[in-house]
């Protein structure tokens, strides 16, 4: 028996307009390596193209907790399962050509995106700085090659950055990094092992130097040794019992070359959660290579400060401290 249907043009505009409308709510993406499209302000970017090494076969869904008890004020999102890594772009209106990998801290147990991440804007902005928040996967969600998969992360964003630089308006030869906690573990990984081999290339954006030509770290986790370590962040990356060799492994403080970007270090001398030791060694270890540091103690800021809790306390002109050592290194202010 033949059927017909017959669908009037009010409905067909109404399903079109239904299907806009869906369209205009999803959130701005690209796929990764995509060149063609100019870079615009908050939109999101894939690192991998399709699942990430380690990845397959996993499946659950990426969570934003809001720890804020007034989001409507002040925002605390901290993201957790987290499969499919992003970056978030920040994007001045007088972009001079330097860029920033951002890699928030959590402890290794989560991605804090505000306080170290979307409250960075308008002091990065005002520098002229185009900046990329990373989401970046955890250790202990079950990604093979566990304690890698957040450097794997790291390395193909920068690669990312740095393949597309010329398309997105960005000096190649100006891309840095900015750790906080134990996103610092992330970006000083970064720093001293952009040139491990922690997973297969996948395409030709894998051909690209993932070293950055800057770092900025704070109050960083850095150690995995002794009791300079942060327990919790150790505990997520390598396990409750893990073996002297994989302590030595994932302590940057050790793999330090004269090759290591130029960097700037801050941390407080009263953080009860990292110990200042793991700044110390980090910078010790750049003296001794002979690699451009600057290192700031501050007496008063605990740990987790970034901008908003650093107020009031010494710690309070970080930023000020940061953004002078931009400019000496030439990566802050008009372009050039």
């Amino acid at each position: 028996m033949k059927h017909e249907f017959l669908i009037s043009l009010p409905y067909l505009l109404m399903i079109g307009m239904v299907a806009l409308g869906s369209l205009w709510m999803m959130p701005a993406t690209a796929a990764s390596g995509d060149a063609d499209a100019p870079l615009r302000d908050g939109q999101v970017l894939s690192v991998w193209p399709g699942v990430a090494p380690g990845s397959e076969g996993l499946s659950f869904t990426e969570e934003v907790n809001e720890r804020s008890e007034e989001p409507e004020k002040l925002k605390d999102r901290a993201v957790v399962k987290i499969l499919r890594p992003t970056l978030t772009v920040y994007r001045p209106e007088n972009p001079n050509g330097a860029a920033l990998l951002v890699v928030p801290g959590g402890a290794y147990q989560r991605v804090v995106i505000d306080k170290e991440g979307d409250e960075l804007s308008p002091w990065l902005k005002s520098l002229g700085i185009t900046f990329f928040v990373l989401r970046y996967r955890l250790p202990g969600d079950g990604h093979r090659q566990a304690a890698d998969v957040p450097l794997q992360d790291a390395q193909r964003a920068l690669r990312l950055i740095r393949k597309n630089a010329a398309s997105w308006g960005l000096d190649p030869k100006r891309l840095g990094v900015m750790g906080f906690s134990a996103g610092g573990h992330v970006a000083s990984s970064l720093a001293v092992k952009y040139n491990q081999k922690v997973y297969e290339p996948l395409d030709i954006v894998d051909a690209v130097s993932a070293r950055p030509d800057f770092l900025v770290l704070g109050y960083p986790v850095i150690t995995m040794r002794d009791r300079y370590a942060h327990p919790g962040s150790r505990a997520e990356l390598l396990g409750k019992n893990p073996t002297p060799q994989q302590l030595d492994a994932y302590s940057n403080e050790l793999f330090i070359t004269r090759d290591t970007p130029p960097a700037f270090i801050m941390h407080a001398g009263d953080d009860s959660s990292v110990p200042v030791e793991n700044a110390l060694r980090f910078y010790l270890g750049l003296r001794d290579a002979g690699v451009p540091a600057e290192l700031h103690i501050f007496k008063e800021g605990g740990h987790g400060f970034s901008i908003r809790l650093a107020k009031g306390k010494t710690a309070e002109n970080w930023t000020l401290l940061c953004g002078e050592w931009f400019r000496a290194i030439g990566v802050a202010g008009p372009r050039p």
